[in-house]
This record gives structure tokens, sequence and C-alpha cells, in this order.
């Protein structure tokens, strides 16, 4: 029974630490997305990174990505670009896959 409640706990820990991983990576994703958007808008400096900061933030208005995306395509449109929702989901998947890189080196 130990040898179960071991790797049941060991499942768990992982579990937990590929959960903290991906937060760490999405928080990471929002604001090189952010700064993505941040360029295409005509900013620069701390203007792009308050910018990228509000990106974080909108992430938090409800599960999923589709409040970083509605923010952002939404900031867009307003500036009267024509982003496509493609090439923003496709922009979204590319900064996920750098961010969880760096997350994961540790940098």
């Amino acid at each position: 029974m130990a040898g179960f409640d071991d790797r049941k706990k060991a499942q768990e820990g992982q579990f937990a630490h590929d959960q903290e991983i991906t937060f760490k990576a999405t928080a990471r994703r929002n604001k090189l997305l952010g700064l993505w958007t941040a360029e295409k808008l005509g900013l620069t400096g701390e203007a792009a990174d308050a910018y990228a900061k509000e990106v974080v933030k909108s992430d938090f208005e409800e599960a999923g990505d589709h409040d970083v995306f509605r923010k952002v395509k939404g900031d867009l449109d307003a500036k009267g670009l024509d982003v496509s929702e493609h090439r923003i989901r496709r922009e979204m998947d590319e900064l996920f896959q750098t961010a969880l890189a760096q997350v994961k080196a540790g940098t």
C-alpha cells in the first residue's frame, strides 16, 4: 500500500508542477503577445511595456484564451489594422511554445 501512496503523491506532485509551468508559460506568452501587438499599434518603450501588462491582466477576465484574444483583436481593430483572427491565434500558439521553452530553461 505504501508503494501505491508514494506513486500517487509523485503523480500529484508532477501534475502540480506541470500546472505551474503552464501558468507561467501562459503569462509569459501573454506578455510576448502584448509586445507583438504593441509593435503593430506603434507603441514603443514604456508604452509598449504598459500595454503588454494590460494584455497579461486581461487573461484574468475569464477562463481560457478568449479574453486575451478579444483584447488584442479589439485593440488592433480599433486602430484600423487588418490582422486576421487566424494570424493572431497562430502568433499566440507560436509565442506559447517560445514562452514554454523559456520557462523550462529558467530564462
